[in-house]
């Protein structure tokens, strides 16, 4: 017979996690369900740990730069403390165990198994049965995608999990993708010392971004002396037990003792049952509406939606499906300010939708730039302040419908053009700012100068 709760939630990441927490708070008999890590992807391999990566490397980059530093390439920097540190510090402020009493503390009960739908409102956890009297909230996040690519399935090579928990470099790696992932980790191996190459079947780096940041990072790494392949056709991947050889078909064949694929992620609905509720258990994603629902008595958050496989994406979605589930007015969701960033050096976010896209939907569009090096701040930055902002504007409603900041902090720049492009702050309006001098953001007072009037 199955245990009568008010809520389960399924994918105990930071979306679940938040959801889950907040119910409990609020006084439901609430059950998380979670087969691996309590937190996701995000604390244990994902945004915190690859992130301590980055910023080693973008010290070694640093120190590169400064005139009469030995920044011969040659020089490689000791990798065992950046390695003990995300083994050390990652697990200390990001343990399963504490989250898992964290959220018992609230009031919530929890199930370490894997959760299958096994009806409308009801969950198999094993041999046990949940069943949901509030509702049932999907979050179980996506997983990395392999590409089906010739030989592939049958070679060890790296995902990002792997390449964040190396402990000793490889002399030289191949990378297959040419997204965030791809790029901050590419970028992070070559800056000590690691022979990198990346390739990516698009024809630009970063596909989803505008094509003047593919432009900007490929010519960096470039300059970094990572080897680019973009438009490159991997025909076959076969491991020999001490090296890989990745097949490039005319464009030759590439060798290299280690392979990280990282051609991007992909939520696994099948194993989560959702043909239970009339879905189709192939499908890339769970659509939702506008409060997350899926189905009746049935919610998802997170990467499972498809919106954006973002840890902030997660957590927005959270609040407002636990609004709808407590019965409370909330704001549904609102996705036309969606920020993203990818963290390598420069640094590239962007908000809302490309110059491409917006002229796609019919919009109007006016278009301004400017370069960062052109700026005060980037003039006294020097090396190392490759960047710009570009801002699309809707010309009959005056105000901007996408953005993009690239540069030495463009991520923290990005926090400004998002908040414009959510609040539909008019572009005359910011023309009225004070913009405080020297700083990265008030490039953004060039690049609307270049937008006209």
């Amino acid at each position: 017979m199955a245990e009568r709760v008010d809520v389960v939630v399924v994918g105990m990441g930071p979306g679940g996690e938040e959801v889950a927490g907040r119910l409990a708070e609020a006084g439901l008999d609430v059950v998380g369900i979670e087969s691996t890590l309590v937190g996701g992807e995000c604390p244990y391999w994902g945004c915190v740990p690859s992130k301590m990566m980055i910023r080693a490397s973008n010290l070694v980059a640093e120190a590169r730069r400064v005139p009469g530093m030995s920044g011969s390439s040659t020089v490689v920097p000791d990798w065992s403390p950046v390695a003990q540190r995300i083994r050390d510090e990652a697990t200390d402020d990001w343990n399963d165990q504490v989250a898992v009493e964290r959220f018992e503390k609230k009031g919530g009960r929890f199930v370490r198994s894997q959760g299958r739908l096994a009806g409308p409102r009801e969950v198999a956890v094993g041999d046990r049965r949940f069943e949901a009297a509030r509702g049932i909230v999907l979050a179980t996040g996506c997983r990395s995608w392999t590409p089906p690519i010739d030989g592939l399935a049958d070679v060890p090579y790296w995902t990002n999990r792997d390449a964040i928990e190396v402990t000793e470099l490889p002399r030289s790696l191949v990378v297959i993708g040419g997204g965030a992932i791809a790029l901050e980790l590419g970028q992070v191996f070559s800056r000590f010392g690691v022979e990198v190459t990346i390739v990516e079947v698009a024809d630009r780096l970063l596909p989803a971004e505008e094509p003047e940041a593919s432009a900007l990072i490929d010519g960096v790494l470039r300059r970094e002396g990572i080897d680019v392949r973009t438009g490159a056709d991997v025909q076959r991947v076969s491991h020999d037990g001490t090296s890989f050889e990745v097949d490039l078909g005319n464009a030759g064949a590439l060798r290299s003792e280690r392979l990280l694929v990282a051609a991007g992620r992909r939520p696994d609905l099948t194993s989560l049952g959702v043909e239970a509720i009339g879905l189709d258990p192939s499908a890339r994603l769970l659509p939702t509406d506008d409060h997350l629902r899926v189905a009746p008595g049935v919610w998802a958050v997170g990467d499972v939606t498809g919106i954006g496989a973002f840890t902030h994406m997660a957590m927005y979605q959270a609040r407002i499906a636990v609004a709808d589930i407590l019965g409370t007015d909330g704001p549904p969701a609102d996705y036309r300010a969606i920020p993203r960033v990818t963290f390598t050096d420069p640094e590239i976010g962007s908000v809302g939708v490309s110059e491409a896209a917006a002229r796609s939907q019919g919009i109007n569009v006016r278009v301004g730039t400017t370069q960062i090096p052109s700026s005060t701040r980037g003039w006294i930055h020097k090396t190392g302040n490759d960047g710009f902002i570009k801002l699309v504007e809707d010309s009959d409603r005056g105000v901007l419908v996408g953005a993009l900041s690239a540069g030495p902090v463009g991520g923290e720049v990005l926090g400004l053009l998002s908040l414009a492009i959510h609040a539909q702050v008019p572009t005359s309006t910011m023309r009225t700012m004070i913009y405080a001098y020297p700083t990265f953001h008030r490039a953004v007072e060039s690049a609307l100068a270049d937008l006209g009037s």
